[in-house]
């Protein structure tokens, strides 16, 4: 496929997609919003079933996406906000948060397809995370 905004997820892609919605639907998910991407906007698509929410758009996140608009999009979300982006765009966001003072633990925080952080603030402010590996799926 020539066009990378619509290659959609591949069979493994929808299994991880179905083991995190069932993982992150309990978090009560508030909105969720996707880079416009074909396989990002799949990847939401079982977790919007689960919970009643359909998968919205959100092009700041999109690939290649600067660090400062990725950033505006996740200040601008409301609470329980779940978003899907990224390789590119998730490290560049995520450390970018740390270094305005957001701890994420110890251990490794590889990014890899299907991995998650979930964000916690206090007041405005990103204060800690988690990191969660891929679902494992055959």
């Amino acid at each position: 496929m020539d066009d990378d905004r619509l290659r959609p997820l591949s069979d493994k892609g929808w299994q991880q997609a179905q083991a995190l919605a069932e993982r992150i639907a309990p978090l009560g998910p508030s909105v969720l919003l996707s880079s416009p991407y074909k396989r990002c906007m799949q990847t939401l698509e079982p977790l919007g079933e689960l919970v009643g929410l359909t998968v919205q758009e959100e092009p700041r996140i999109e690939e290649a996406s600067p660090l400062e608009r990725s950033l505006s999009a996740i200040e601008d979300a409301p609470d329980n906000a779940v978003f899907c982006s990224h390789g590119d765009v998730i490290p560049d966001f995520v450390n970018g948060l740390i270094r305005r003072g957001m701890d994420i633990g110890e251990g490794p925080h590889a990014l890899r397809k299907a991995s998650v952080f979930v964000l916690h603030h206090v007041n405005g402010l990103f204060t800690h995370a988690e990191y969660w590996d891929p679902p494992a799926v055959k």
